[in-house]
């Protein structure tokens, strides 16, 4: 077996690429004696202030709205208990184990960073359920983004103290018993680390670092789709020229543009301003602009994301070289809903443009080729109805993207009186990537089967494309059924093997 190294976490250097490895591949994960150290302060500081008796929010008195209550010493671990067991009450259907993986992850990162107050063993207990791939069971639905994601962390929490239920080896079952199986004994949790495994962002990062993941994909099979129809219009790369695009100086649609002159290089298909027309419709001509924008975008979110990847997100934050605990409100998940609504338009502008482009593909008035790509019109309707399944994803995208986070509701007796709605924002992003890649694969199919009925090389990138895309697709000469095409383009498109293999063609 080949040996992998671990992920160290320290709560300061997690990148996405690492989260990536941990997530999607179950690369395993350990602490780094720093944070272990940095944790053991912050713990010591929590013992100090339950034997001064001072009042403490989370360490010696209730929770929310009964922040003024305090609490017996005595009676701390019963507190912690209650508190996780009282917040596990989402709803709906499980959130799939990546996204669970994703959140053990982040949130045992934030603990190591050494202000949450928490005993090493119990990141080290939460890190052995990740290795193991014992994966909590946790209800999607249930947070406001703010104190974090509270009812999603409590149940990610469950299993810690024998409670809830488990993931393990595509069976669900009792944490408890599972427990036993593999010789774990359930943790009885200490002061403030009730609070400290739920009072945090970590479903809203979760989710949103994977959509990073997808999204980044998307971005630069876009292109690559696009400049297909591109060669199969006839279209006008002039529009493409560097001196345009650095004259604007937007550095997404300097990439973009960058990218589509390497996949059209060497192409036969393509044509000068005034051969066939002195300009192209918006949705070729402005590729770079419109992709370039959604570049950008995503430049900024992932940067958002990155940080908060490294964030103490819990509340109170002790600060054991200062002599600081301080209450506050880092669990608001306020950035991470912003950019989840941002990233949510941004990609869908990616399947509007592309729907556009489909239509100019079927349609004979704006193609000059035959009707809906078929050689027996009539008889045959050939990719007629591909066109409605796009519109249908690009109408239901508007909806999908009206923003989460310009909504807020009371909660705790009105003492959390504004929240972020960042759980929700970051998990609707997923269905408007889901539906970008089902545009994004249409268009795929139809510019393919539109190069059919034209002569001359293609591209350098864009003949790599075109080759692996029928090693999927045949062309189309009698009518089948469309929706099994639409599944193996989605399949090449998510996969990444798409861009893989035009990336690779251009680097040979």
């Amino acid at each position: 077996m080949t040996h992998i190294d671990p992920i160290v976490l320290d709560g300061h250097s997690l990148t996405l690429e690492a989260f990536r490895d941990v997530v999607l591949h179950a690369r395993p994960v350990i602490l780094h004696p720093d944070a272990i150290e940095e944790m053991n302060r912050s713990r010591e500081m929590v013992e100090s202030l339950l034997e001064s008796g001072e009042t403490v929010y989370g360490i010696t008195t209730g929770f929310g709205k009964f922040s003024d209550t305090l609490i017996d010493a005595s009676q701390v671990q019963t507190l912690q208990r209650n508190l996780i067991v009282s917040h596990a009450c989402g709803v709906g259907d499980p959130l799939s184990e990546k996204v669970v993986r994703g959140m053990m992850l982040l949130r045992a990162n934030a603990l190591a960073k050494g202000h949450s107050g928490i005993r090493p063993i119990v990141v080290e207990r939460l890190l052995t359920l990740l290795n193991q791939q014992i994966h909590p069971v946790v209800p999607k639905q249930g947070s406001l983004g703010a104190s974090g994601d509270l009812a999603p962390l409590s149940h990610m929490a469950l299993p810690l103290i024998g409670e809830g239920m488990v993931y393990f080896q595509g069976e669900k079952q009792s944490a408890s018993t599972l427990l036993k199986k593999q010789n774990l004994s359930p943790l009885v949790l200490e002061a403030k680390e009730g609070l400290a495994l739920i009072n945090g962002t970590q479903l809203m990062a979760s989710l949103l670092s994977l959509a990073l993941l997808k999204a980044e994909v998307l971005l630069d099979t876009a292109d690559i789709i696009s400049a297909l129809t591109v060669e199969a219009l006839n279209g006008i790369p002039h529009a493409y020229h560097p001196l345009l695009h650095e004259a604007r100086g937007q550095v997404g649609q300097i990439t973009c543009a960058t990218q589509l002159r390497r996949y059209l290089q060497g192409s036969e298909r393509i044509t000068q301003p005034g051969e066939k027309r002195v300009q192209d419709a918006y949705s070729l001509r402005c590729i770079p602009q419109v992709h370039g924008a959604s570049r950008d975008s995503f430049t900024h979110v992932k940067q958002i994301v990155e940080r908060e990847l490294n964030a103490a997100t819990d509340n109170p934050l002790l600060f054991a070289e200062e002599g600081e605990v301080i209450s506050g409100g880092n669990f608001h998940g306020q950035p991470l809903a912003l950019v989840a609504d941002f990233l949510s338009i941004a990609m869908a502008e990616l399947a509007n443009i592309s729907e556009r482009r489909t239509e100019r593909l079927v349609n004979p008035q704006l193609s000059g080729l035959p009707a809906f790509l078929t050689h027996q019109g009539g008889l045959h309707s050939g990719y007629m109805i591909l066109q409605y399944t796009a519109a249908s994803l690009v109408s239901e995208n508007k909806t999908l993207c009206h923003p989460a986070s310009v909504d807020s509701i009371p909660s705790s007796a009105n003492q959390e009186d504004h929240v972020s709605m960042g759980a929700f924002g970051s998990r609707k992003l997923h269905q408007v990537l889901r539906n970008v890649t089902h545009v994004l694969a249409i268009e795929s199919i139809c510019a393919s089967q539109a190069l059919e009925f034209g002569t001359g090389l293609l591209g350098n990138g864009t003949q790599a494309a075109y080759d692996h895309i029928r090693t999927q697709i045949p062309a189309l000469t009698d009518d089948r059924e469309s929706g099994e095409d639409i599944a193996h383009a989605v399949a090449f498109i998510q996969s990444g093997k798409l861009r893989q293999v035009v990336f690779s063609q251009l680097k040979g």
